[in-house]
């Protein structure tokens, strides 16, 4: 699958400073759901190359989604992944090549940070790490078939333009991705959820990335 290196990435976090100052070094345009949602917008985190460049990153709407729930399945919640549209390319330094990203990239990111946030609560925590990486796996190998039986198409509106997603659902939640936008600004598209339907969904670019709350 053409995508980003888990090993190449890491989290862009600092101890000091804000959250958004993350966002506001990307080269890209970051998406949200659009202004049909009018409830809580929130901040999470951005991924960045090994040279500091911005690759991906996602902004939260809903409630704020944590596996210490008694009950995750009440929880209602949508997160929209915006993956920065590169070609294959040369690291920075000259030493390697950095993989393309592609829809596949955004539907892994949607399908890896749902499972973050699923972990089954009865479970022991010994088996945790063996249930986790299963499913990680499981999630890999469907980004990487998105024509295969385990996703259905979803139209939705990005920027008020039908848009095609390919789409699947689970005992956990749901997850999408898709492609925005052409040229510079172009990027791929994921999002996933749990309680909040992705059928009433629609995105649109954030005008301003301050207004979500770190």
């Amino acid at each position: 699958m053409e995508t980003t290196s888990r090993t190449a990435e890491h989290e862009a976090t600092t101890t000091a400073g804000r959250k958004v100052d993350g966002y506001l070094l990307a080269a890209f345009p970051w998406y949200g759901l659009d202004e049909a949602f009018n409830g809580p917008r929130w901040l999470m985190q951005v991924g960045a190359a090994a040279d500091g460049t911005v690759e991906h990153g996602a902004t939260g709407h809903g409630e704020e989604p944590t596996i210490k729930v008694e009950s995750p399945q009440d929880e209602r919640f949508a997160v929209v992944v915006t993956v920065a549209s590169r070609p294959v390319r040369r690291s920075a330094d000259g030493t390697g090549v950095l993989e393309a990203t592609s829809v596949s990239t955004a539907a892994w990111l949607a399908g890896a940070g749902l499972l973050a946030h699923t972990w089954p609560t009865q479970m022991e925590r010994s088996l945790r790490q063996d249930w986790l990486d299963q499913q990680t796996m499981l999630a890999w190998e469907l980004a990487d078939d998105l024509g295969g039986g385990g996703w259905s198409e979803l139209m939705l509106p990005v920027d008020g333009v039908p848009t095609s997603f390919a789409y699947r659902e689970s005992e956990y939640g749901w997850v999408l991705a898709g492609s925005a936008s052409e040229g510079p600004d172009a990027v791929h598209i994921g999002a996933y959820g749990r309680g909040m339907s992705a059928y009433g969904l629609g995105f649109s670019v954030v005008k301003d990335i301050t207004s979500y709350r770190e």
